[in-house]
């Protein structure tokens, strides 16, 4: 279902139709920007569904992480590559995920994650346990 989104979307962005008309889009970032967006979001979105990835995440290690479920995300890396292909010939979005979109994805998975793996204090509403065995009339007394 993903799949057929994300090739909707390439369709309607205007790659179909620049290529049957024989030119390149007008705007490049234009067509990419959503389907990046799209593969990062699933990457993290998947990251976090996964406890083995998030152990690498939790260890700062972003590639291994994505690298557990990447497989998951294969609809929109397709969309993202094909896309590519399309705007800058054959071959070239295949080399874009494997160079330049690797690169930054893990610095894109900190920067969406990190604030979900740092652990934050929590008020509680009970007291201390030592408080508690004290204060507490239906506990016999020791």
């Amino acid at each position: 279902m993903k799949a057929l989104l994300l090739g909707a979307l390439v369709m309607t962005l205007g790659i179909g139709t620049a290529d049957a008309a024989g030119r390149s889009p007008t705007d490049p970032h234009a067509v990419m920007t959503p389907l990046v967006e799209a593969a990062t979001e699933c990457f993290a979105d998947t990251v976090m569904a996964n406890p083995a990835a998030m152990g690498h995440a939790r260890a700062g290690r972003w590639y291994e992480a994505a690298g557990i479920i990447g497989f998951l995300c294969r609809p929109e890396v397709d969309a993202m590559i094909v896309a590519h292909d399309h705007l800058f010939g054959r071959g070239s979005g295949n080399r874009y995920f494997k160079t330049a979109y690797t690169r930054h994805l893990g610095q894109e998975l900190a920067a969406r994650l990190q604030p979900m793996l740092e652990r934050k204090a929590v008020a509680s509403a009970e007291p201390p346990v030592e408080k508690a065995s004290l204060n507490d009339p239906d506990k016999p007394a020791e």
